[in-house]
């Protein structure tokens, strides 16, 4: 035979078998864990409370488990690692989540983790005392995909002024304060307790909480992958009992929930039992919970953040 001949033939199926390999690696299901093992990813935020007390309480090795946390800067960048097999549970914003669902990453919502808890807090030197008067006005966000920025769009309208009106500045929730202080932006919106820590410290004042924008509105809650929850469904069922247990102890003990938090997601030790106290913390996918789901994605949907509506099977899966 040809040795030319010989030597394309050996890099057509080189070239092959690297393609196939790649293939298989990407996909998470070939990316087995034992069933003991859970690895979840969660985000900087006194939101997922609950993941922390489980943690430092033991929950999880009182069920068995073995749990590594890894923390992720947003929610799209959590939602990557799921849908690479990396992670096979998140503590995640629920508009992060829909988007992910409704671009076909496969992950259900397997229950609520709490309501509410952003606000919107504008410079304490400025004439900013309503939503209306944003208008013209620079306002930081977390960015495009988080509830915030949605919550944010949803109460200018609802206040009568176009979201044109307003200039939306991307920021991390921890540089937001000293931006406001310094005049570098006129409001903000945020998730506890960095918008009580502004208020605190003098450089910002409250307009709106978001349960005046949308009552009761989710807000963070917890996915997972659906081949983990096809093939490590007994491990699932008890990552969410002991989802169940701390947020029943976050509600009985504030202040000792405060303790479990990383130093990172407590800036002010001192507020922040008091934050957890009127934070609203929530386990499980009862019917009051999926109404209120599927009106946010109503709202997601009416601004265009979502091309169309999503239904019940394709967000939730019961556990």
């Amino acid at each position: 035979m040809d040795k030319k001949f010989i030597a394309i033939f050996a890099i057509i199926i080189i070239a092959f078998l690297a393609v196939t390999m790649n293939l298989v690696n990407s996909d998470p299901s070939n990316h087995p864990v034992e069933d003991n093992v859970v690895r979840i990813g969660h985000l900087p935020s006194d939101h997922d409370t609950a993941l922390f007390v489980a943690k430092e309480k033991k929950m999880f090795e009182k069920e068995g488990l073995t749990v590594e946390l890894t923390q992720f800067s947003n929610g799209g960048d959590l939602i990557t690692a799921m849908a690479s097999g990396d992670i096979d549970v998140g503590y995640a914003g629920i508009a992060p989540a829909m988007s992910s669902i409704s671009q076909k990453v496969p992950i259900k919502i397997v229950s609520g983790a709490q309501l509410e808890g952003s606000s919107i807090i504008a410079s304490k030197k400025s004439k900013i005392n309503t939503v209306a008067d944003l208008k013209g006005k620079n306002v930081a966000t977390p960015g495009e995909a988080t509830i915030q920025n949605i919550l944010l769009i949803y109460a200018l309208n609802q206040s009568g002024v176009s979201p044109n009106k307003v200039e939306f500045t991307t920021m991390k929730a921890a540089q937001m304060t000293d931006a406001l202080r310094a005049g570098k932006i006129d409001a903000m919106i945020i998730w506890e307790p960095y918008a009580s820590i502004a208020v605190k410290r003098g450089a910002g004042k409250l307009v709106e909480t978001s349960g005046e924008i949308m009552p009761k509105h989710p807000c963070c809650c917890v996915v997972a992958r659906e081949d983990f929850i096809k093939h490590h469904k007994d491990s699932l069922k008890k990552v969410l009992k002991a989802h169940k247990e701390a947020t029943e102890f976050i509600s009985e003990n504030p202040s000792e929930a405060a303790k479990c938090l990383p130093d990172d997601v407590v800036p002010d030790p001192a507020l922040q039992k008091d934050v957890i106290a009127n934070t609203t913390f929530i386990y499980g996918l009862d019917d009051n919970y999926r109404q209120e789901v599927m009106n946010f994605m109503n709202v997601e949907v009416h601004f265009g953040i979502l091309d169309k509506p999503l239904t019940e099977n394709q967000l939730f899966a019961d556990i």
